[in-house]
């Protein structure tokens, strides 16, 4: 909450003029005149309670619960008690009002709603510190035990949380950076899972502005410049279909749409490819109105629809995808295929019944109204999905960090189909392996596979599962679970499993993880020390007090001591080099304070540049503070980041890079290429790089076939100005293509 200052003229006109846009939007979702009045109560009551309080951006805070009551309404479609809900979440946080004075004057289930997200303000005690427990990660485990009650306020908390994202610009930079870290770990996959697409997107977009704010400017401006060159080509495109539709009787709508910058940059970034490769840039959405005169179902209407415009336009058959027979796990259906129109641009086209696309465009919510209504007859994938949360959850074995994991996991997973011996159809976790599969049957079969087979071929354990594939399991009686099994499992379920029958061994493991720390220290030259292992696990981030947590990972495989010399060795140059390249702040409730490591190493802090990522000078990065002073410096984007941010915003600081430090030193980049390959392109390449641009390459891979080569060049750059240049001068060589800075 922000100060507290009376209210202008002009504030009360702005509240009332917003109210009056959220009463329209619910009077299209309530019944009656008493649910109106109502929700007329609930926000009398929440606009006194935060009478004269402005938020961080100086607007009246009543402005929040009315836009998070909007989003309610409008993008998720949920009735007048959610809006109620909406408008009254924060009052029992910020105000002295309680939880039981909500339930007598707007019922049980307003009350509960509003429990369910009041947020927790509970301080952890000395022995959870200890421990390194995360406040975060148990807040987020409360919101997901809200989906045992009801689901209506995950949803809720969603809409809140789109829009602290919307007014993000407010927050103090640290605050920003860990609730966008939140939002892309936890609520952008939660959304999805939901089917709110358009709260997903929005989500997402706002990540992208502020975690890489010149690639989002930059894709900005191309989409812009692409929609005003390419519009009438697209209504050029669509003229025939609607044509062809009329004349086959259909009642549709065609609406246009353009791949949403975040979806663009992560394909960019996934893909290694530029902007100009992104050829599904546009989407047309065929949106009918099922003729039910006819004998033709709604899902036999799609593929006449289908049939009508391949007709037409030639379509490209491995971007066809069939979400009408197989739905996904949200309980989206649709038809998607990517059409070539006559002036040679691919479009992707959408094809949706009336009741399909209210799926898509409200997710959990709608797909609910239809199943109560008998559209859905069966379980979907949707409630089975929220059955294995909730499976998870009341499992007391797993603490608030590793159910982060788990759900994140689930909720990011595609799913393939695979079947039985006897025929049965069963949906597993796209890269999930035969042993996986023999834990979805039972645990007792995974517990006691020794082999598989697939479409009667004899297969290992560790075989990757493809669409489609016939799937036996051969089992054997004294088999029992092995550590490496945890090294190429998929699931949850079978990771889980296995490491509840090895538990019992989890002190041999640290005893054996110790020991061949130990060995592969003294081989390296090295005493285990407490200086070693505070390194190490800072090196390998383990967030633990305990050291055994080390040994334990190491003792099971989940650390590979592979890697152990890179880590001391990145720990030595920490102490070698010089510490000015970083200046920090750190924010805190009480005051507000700079950090800065001067360059005669004089600070009590040390930074270490992330190995997953990779930042050089120039780069918008986030940093965590160990409680050795060392602070770990990541990408802003990096998804390791985010994933520490959403679970440790505490100890996020803010690296500032001091330019003028790092020029002599170098850091590590990874360039990919692309190009018509000729000869003496390798030699043009290298000497430009190593001779015009004084850049030391540290290694060089390219293939090439028929003609076209592809490939990357890892090399030292002192920060971001350098690697532009290089990249600008690299795309002017005869024959390359694209020149993309890639994750090494």
């Amino acid at each position: 909450m922000g100060s507290i200052s009376e209210f202008s003229h002009e504030d009360h006109e702005i509240i009332a003029r917003e109210y009056a846009d959220l009463k329209e939007a619910a009077r299209k979702r309530c019944t009656d005149q008493s649910e109106l009045d109502m929700i007329q109560k609930a926000f009398d009551f929440a606009n006194e309670a935060h009478k004269g309080v402005r938020r961080r951006s100086g607007e009246p805070y009543i402005l929040h619960p009315i836009a998070v009551a909007k989003i309610v309404v409008s993008n998720i479609g949920l009735g007048y008690k959610s809006i109620m809900a909406a408008l009254l979440h924060d009052v029992v946080e910020d105000t002295a009002y309680t939880i039981d004075d909500l339930r007598s004057l707007f019922g049980d289930k307003v009350a509960t709603l509003v429990e369910g997200l009041t947020k927790i303000k509970t301080v952890l005690d000395n022995e959870d510190k200890a421990q390194q427990k995360s406040m975060q990660a148990e807040n987020f485990k409360r919101i997901l035990l809200t989906l045992n009650d009801d689901v209506r306020v995950v949803l809720i908390k969603l809409a809140d949380r789109l829009h602290n994202c919307r007014t993000i610009e407010f927050m103090p930079e640290h605050k920003r950076d860990k609730i966008l870290s939140e939002t892309m770990f936890v609520f952008i996959p939660l959304a999805h899972r939901l089917g709110l697409y358009g709260i997903k997107s929005e989500m997402e977009d706002i990540w992208l502005r502020y975690k890489e704010p010149e690639a989002f400017n930059e894709i900005t401006a191309k989409i812009n410049r692409n929609v005003i060159d390419k519009d009438k080509e697209i209504n050029d495109f669509i003229a025939p279909i609607e044509a062809s539709l009329r004349k086959a009787g259909f009642r549709f709508e065609i609406k246009k749409r353009v791949k949403t910058p975040y979806s663009i940059w992560n394909k960019m970034v996934k893909k290694r490819i530029d902007f100009d490769q992104i050829y599904d840039l546009y989407a047309v959405r065929i949106i009918f109105d099922p003729d039910e005169s006819t004998k033709e179902t709604e899902r036999d209407q799609c593929y006449h629809i289908f049939s009508i415009i391949t007709a037409i336009y030639r379509y490209k058959s491995d971007r066809m995808r069939d979400w009408v027979n197989y739905p996904k796990n949200n309980g989206y259906e649709a038809l998607h295929c990517t059409l070539m129109s006559h002036t040679g641009i691919w479009i992707e086209v959408q094809i949706r019944s009336r009741r399909m696309n209210e799926v898509a465009e409200k997710g959990i919510a709608a797909h609910w109204a239809y199943k109560k209504d008998g559209f859905a007859s069966t379980e979907s994938e949707m409630d089975k999905w929220i059955g294995k949360v909730k499976e998870i959850l009341v499992n007391p074995d797993v603490n608030a960090l590793d159910l982060l994991d788990l759900i994140h996991n689930d909720l990011i997973k595609t799913d393939i189909l695979v079947f039985t011996p006897k025929g049965e159809q069963r949906s597993i976790e796209k890269g999930a392996t035969a042993l996986d599969f023999a834990y979805s049957i039972h645990s007792q079969v995974g517990n006691k596979a020794i082999a598989a087979k697939a479409n009667l071929k004899l297969v290992p354990l560790s075989y990757v599962l493809k669409t489609g594939d016939q799937i036996e399991i051969i089992t054997a009686e004294n088999e029992k679970p092995k550590r490496e099994w945890l090294e190429f499992v998929k699931t949850r379920k079978a990771r889980s499993l296995i490491m509840d029958s090895l538990k019992s061994e989890r002190q041999e493991s640290v005893l054996i993880g110790k020991k061949m720390l130990k060995e592969q220290l003294e081989a390296l030259g090295y005493t285990l020390s407490d200086k070693i292992i505070n390194m190490l696990m800072t090196g390998y981030e383990v967030y633990d007090s305990r050291p055994d947590e080390l040994y334990f990972r190491i003792g099971i495989g989940q650390i590979k001591l592979s890697s152990l010399s890179d880590v001391l060795k990145k720990a030595h140059e920490i102490k070698k080099s010089s510490s000015g390249i970083f200046s920090w702040f750190k924010k805190d409730k009480k005051d507000e304070e700079d950090y800065v490591i001067s360059e005669n190493n004089d600070s009590k802090h040390k930074y270490v540049i992330a190995t997953c990522c990779n930042p050089i000078p120039g780069d918008k990065v986030i940093g965590f503070l160990a409680t050795d002073g060392t602070v770990t410096v990541h990408k802003s984007s990096c998804a390791n980041a985010n994933s520490l941010a959403s679970k440790f915003g505490d100890r996020i600081v803010v690296p500032k890079w001091e330019h003028a430090k790092t020029q002599n030193l170098s850091f590590l980049v990874r360039l990919s290429l692309k190009g018509f390959d000729r000869i003496g392109m390798i030699n043009d390449i290298t000497r430009y790089i190593s001779f015009v641009m004084s850049v030391n390459i540290r290694k060089f891979c390219l293939g090439t076939e028929d003609g076209v080569f592809e490939g990357y060049i890892d090399l030292y750059v002192h920060e971001m100005n350098d690697l532009d240049k290089l990249i600008k001068r690299l795309q002017k060589i005869e024959g390359i293509q694209s020149v993309i800075r890639t994750d090494l």
